[in-house]
Parts: C-alpha cells; sequence; structure tokens
C-alpha cells in the first residue's frame, strides 16, 4: 500500500477501512482549531474571562466561583449547541450533495429547513411554548419528513431523479416560505416577534436542557449516516451504476433523506433556520479532504460546528451589548458563497 494512505483493521469486529494520511491530519487540525476557538469563545463577553483561566475552570478548579458560573450556566450550553447544530446542519447538507449530487444542494435551499421552520412555528403559536420542549424536535422533524416525502415522490418517475429533486425542492421552498409569511401576518404580534427572530437563525437562551434534549437525535442519526458513508459514496455515481453494482439506489437513497430530515429537523427546532451551514460546510470539507464520504462526513461535522460557533461569537460580541442572531452572519457569507456555486455550475454545463 502507498505510505500516502493507512489501513485499521479490527479483525474481531470484522471492520476495516483505508484512509488518506494527509486527510487525517487535516482532521486533527481541525479538532485543535475547535478546541482553540472553544477555550476563546467562552472566555469573551462582558466579563473577559483569560483562557488560562478559562482551561483552569474547565478542569474543575475553583468550581464555586464567578467565573465557573459563567461559563458553566451561560455560555458553555450556547457553544455547545452552536457546535452541534452547526454539525447537524453540515451532515444533513452532505447526505444532500450526495443523493441529489448537485453543489447547490442543502436543507434550506430545497425546502427541507423550511419544513421544519413551518411546524416549529406553528407549535411556537398554538402551545406558545408552554409545553415541554422535547415535543419541539418532534414537530420539527416532522415538517422536515413530510416536505421530503413530498419532495422525493414528486420527483419520482420510474425512479427518482436528482434535478427533478431539487426543482420539485425549490418550488416547495417558495410555498412553504409563503404560507409562513401569511400565518405570522395573523397571528398575534408576540408570536410573529418571537418566531421572526427564531427563524433567522439564533443561539440565544440556548441552555443544559435544550442540548440534552437534542443530543439524543445526533446519537441516534449520527451513527447510521456513517453506516450509509458507503451507499453515500455510491450514489454519486448515478442512476445506472449503483444498480449494476447491486446497490438498492432508490431505497438507499429514502433512508439517506429520511436521515437529512432528522437532523435539519431537530437542528432547526433548537437553533431556529439558519441558513447555509448545509451549504457551505461539505464544499469547504470536500477541499480540504476530498470527495470520499468516510473522513468527508468527519470533517463536514467539524466546519459545521466551526461555522456555527463563529457565527454566533461574533453575533454576541461584535455589536455588544445587543446579540445578534447567528444566522444573520451565515446568510452574510452563506449568499454570496451560493451565487459563486451558481456561477461555477453554469459555466461547467455550458
Amino acid at each position: 500500500m502507498s505510505s500516502r494512505y493507512a489501513a485499521v483493521r479490527w479483525p474481531r469486529l470484522k471492520l476495516s477501512f483505508i484512509f488518506e494520511k494527509k486527510s487525517a491530519w487535516m482532521i486533527m487540525f481541525l479538532l485543535l482549531v475547535l478546541a482553540l476557538l472553544s477555550i476563546f469563545s467562552v472566555g469573551i463577553g462582558t466579563l473577559y474571562i483569560s483562557p488560562l483561566r478559562t482551561i483552569q475552570v474547565m478542569l474543575g478548579t475553583d468550581a464555586g466561583s464567578m467565573e465557573a458560573n459563567i461559563i458553566w450556566n451561560f455560555r458553555m450550553p450556547r457553544l455547545v449547541m452552536a457546535g452541534l447544530a452547526g454539525m447537524a446542519l453540515a451532515l444533513s447538507g452532505t447526505i444532500l450533495q450526495a443523493v441529489v449530487r448537485n453543489p447547490l444542494a442543502s436543507p434550506d435551499v430545497i425546502g427541507v429547513t423550511s419544513g421544519a421552520a413551518m411546524m416549529a412555528v406553528l407549535y411556537l403559536a398554538v402551545f406558545n411554548v408552554k409545553t415541554s420542549i422535547v415535543w419541539m424536535p418532534l414537530f420539527a422533524f416532522a415538517g422536515a419528513a413530510a416536505v421530503s416525502a413530498f419532495i422525493y415522490f414528486g420527483a419520482w418517475k420510474k425512479g427518482v431523479s436528482p434535478m427533478r429533486m431539487i426543482l420539485v425542492g425549490l418550488g416547495v421552498t417558495a410555498l412553504l416560505e409563503a404560507l409562513k409569511t401569511i400565518f405570522l401576518i395573523f397571528s398575534p404580534i408576540f408570536v410573529t416577534s418571537q418566531a421572526k427572530i427564531w427563524i433567522t437563525g439564533t443561539v440565544y437562551g440556548a441552555n443544559w436542557t435544550s442540548v440534552k434534549f437534542f443530543t439524543p437525535w445526533l446519537l441516534l442519526f449520527v451513527p447510521l449516516l456513517f453506516v450509509f458513508a458507503g451507499r453515500m459514496n455510491i450514489q454519486v455515481l448515478g442512476n445506472e451504476l449503483p444498480v449494476v453494482l447491486g446497490g438498492r439506489i432508490q431505497l438507499q437513497r429514502f433512508a439517506l433523506l429520511v436521515t437529512a430530515a432528522a437532523l435539519a429537523g431537530s437542528a432547526v427546532a433548537f437553533v431556529g433556520g439558519i441558513g447555509f451551514v448545509g451549504l457551505m460546510a461539505p464544499h469547504l470539507s470536500r477541499r480540504l479532504v476530498g470527495g470520499s464520504h468516510g473522513l468527508l462526513l468527519i470533517c463536514s461535522a467539524i466546519v459545521g460546528g466551526l461555522l456555527l460557533m463563529t457565527a454566533d461569537l461574533i453575533g454576541r460580541t461584535i455589536f455588544a451589548p445587543r446579540d445578534v442572531p447567528a444566522g444573520v452572519f451565515t446568510a452574510v457569507i452563506g449568499a454570496p458563497f451560493f451565487l459563486y456555486l451558481l456561477v461555477k455550475t453554469k459555466k461547467k454545463t455550458e
């Protein structure tokens, strides 16, 4: 085997995989950046806490101090929620780009996020957040799953064409955005104001309870996603070759769409309609580790977490004491990125 690659084998578990050493080192570097950003982020705020003092508090020394209270009860849950939500959105985008085979695909572009947001807004209006927060991701997942199913079957014609899927998704997104606007117009003013901020996407108000209810969704679907990593490599080959290789392409595609809907829907339930993370993270990750979905999924998750954590850090510090929703900054970066991809894709097809 070339010195460029390394192999890991577990004979007892009958597992083995090959990875590129350069990509593995890139993953390690990104994890280091993630750790440094976390230390820096929880120390920044109205009360500045030095990185050394932050590390001391995180290691458990001086647990009863004011700094420990601020870090563990206010800043850390917000940081963790931003990281987990960014990871979920990035993984969802990676799935959709593999299934749809279109670089413009992401949960917010083809309507998955809009479906989740629509149901979450209904939840806010009907229950007024008086019921347990545990039900909100279920509502959001139901919306995301319903939209995904509609897109899937709406694009069906002797199988699902990726191009038809993205066209149906764009139409569904436009319809849901119009319905959501009409719903907000006729809602009470307190629901409208609350929903508007939430739809933009924000990690403000995240606490350990939110993290506790969000984490099981990741624990359930992320391991399942890595089981499908090999299937995702087959999906990008098109419709004919996977069938020749023995792949049950339509069943695999449906399972991947359900996983993407679950990840995007649960993230939207807790942080709102944050856009473009699912679009940017997979593209940036392919530049770093290549297109094989084993390491690509890991890299996309880390990059997605970094993007949302950085956006939230900028939002709560650059205009302090105002807290600007993180979704504003992901949109500022993501919209030009989307236009760049659109122009690039158009040139390739000409």
